[in-house]
């Protein structure tokens, strides 16, 4: 059977303010009226039933989430003690899904992607759930629209064919986020895809490979499954889960797993996990501001406005992004705003926590 995973757990510190511990980003609704994990949720509905979408989250936004998406059972929402990165948040859902389940085939998405082309994204998921039933590790590849340093690149290797309309290859490398010179020379080259994070898998395949490529993470999962449905499963898995080493499933995984296969697909995707990304996706007036709530401008040009119910006026400014939360204000250049994660550092290392 087939089952969707939505990872729901980040912290989203680069949407500073907005995104916040108790309301992160994936919560929240920044492109139209759905919050991004809502999005994610929808979807996925014309494919999956409800009982077969499981979320991946931590403990503090559980509820939330839970209230964002009533028609989901509550027993599908997968609940970290704490964040231990994507690996083990997979594996862990991996363990359950495989309780229910023992032929049980999954897809790996995100809360905070936003993608337009949802027709074309749902064919491409069906193509990767063939492939993965075949024994390979998929994953989807975004058709790189420029030679962008903000993401990793995965290198396409021999074809393997077709797949419901969608070619098929096997995976060469994965390359971590590069210079820019090396983005160019891959985008130029037409054999490298941004690697999107979204994964279609066998859950016992991914499962051994943890077991291979991960063994004492392996048997700590091992230690928690053995309790599953047994009263003993939440204090087993809040004595365990500190112990695991934060871990990404690229790097504790991906690189070094054998039978590994990419689809290149152009779904519209955008990772929002910034600012400026949010941008890209809000629409602009003739100015080209990117405004969301009351907003008056006087030669104002290219600037992001995010407000709330209080006006936001400017004059003569260019190239700002302004975000007003009612109790923070976020002003910074737009060509600065990957800086917003280290504000949030030190908001924390000056203990002004509640703005956090």
């Amino acid at each position: 059977m087939d089952y969707a995973l939505i990872m729901a757990g980040g912290s989203g510190t680069r949407l500073w303010p907005l995104s916040r511990q108790n309301t992160p980003k994936q919560a929240l609704r920044l492109v139209g009226e759905r919050s991004m994990f809502q999005h994610a949720v929808d979807r996925l509905a014309p494919d999956f039933p409800a009982e077969r979408i499981f979320v991946v989250t931590r403990g503090e936004h559980a509820a939330l989430l839970q209230q964002q998406a009533p028609e989901l059972p509550v027993e599908n929402f997968i609940v970290e003690p704490e964040g231990r990165g994507t690996a083990p948040a997979i594996g862990l859902a991996a363990i359950h899904l495989l309780r229910r389940d023992p032929q049980a085939v999954m897809v790996v998405l995100t809360a905070d992607h936003f993608i337009s082309e949802t027709e074309r994204f749902r064919r491409a998921v069906s193509a990767a759930f063939q492939v993965a039933r075949q024994g390979q590790l998929v994953t989807l590849g975004i058709q790189p629209a420029s030679p962008s340093t903000g993401f990793g690149y995965i290198h396409q290797g021999q074809p393997l064919g077709e797949m419901g309309g969608f070619a098929v290859f096997a995976v060469e490398r994965f390359v971590e986020k590069p210079a820019l010179e090396a983005a160019r020379q891959m985008v130029a080259s037409g054999e490298y895809s941004w690697n999107s994070g979204m994964f279609i898998w066998q859950v016992q395949r991914i499962l051994d490979e943890f077991q291979r490529q991960m063994p004492a993470f392996y048997a700590q999962l091992c230690m928690v499954a053995e309790t599953l449905g047994t009263p003993a499963y939440h204090n087993v898995l809040e004595r365990v889960w500190p112990q695991v080493v934060k871990q990404t499933i690229d790097y504790g995984i991906m690189e070094g797993a054998g039978d590994v296969a990419v689809l290149p697909v152009e779904i519209g995707w955008s990772d929002v996990g910034s600012w400026e990304s949010l941008f890209d996706l809000l629409p602009v007036d003739a100015q080209g501001n990117a405004v969301a709530g009351e907003f008056l401008g006087i030669d104002t040009h290219n600037t992001l406005v995010f407000g709330g119910s209080r006006l936001v006026a400017t004059i003569g400014v260019e190239g700002l992004v302004i975000v007003d939360t009612g109790d923070a204000l976020l002003v910074c250049p737009r060509a600065r705003e990957q800086e917003v994660r280290e504000l949030v550092g030190r908001l924390k290392e000056s203990g002004k926590g509640q703005w956090l």
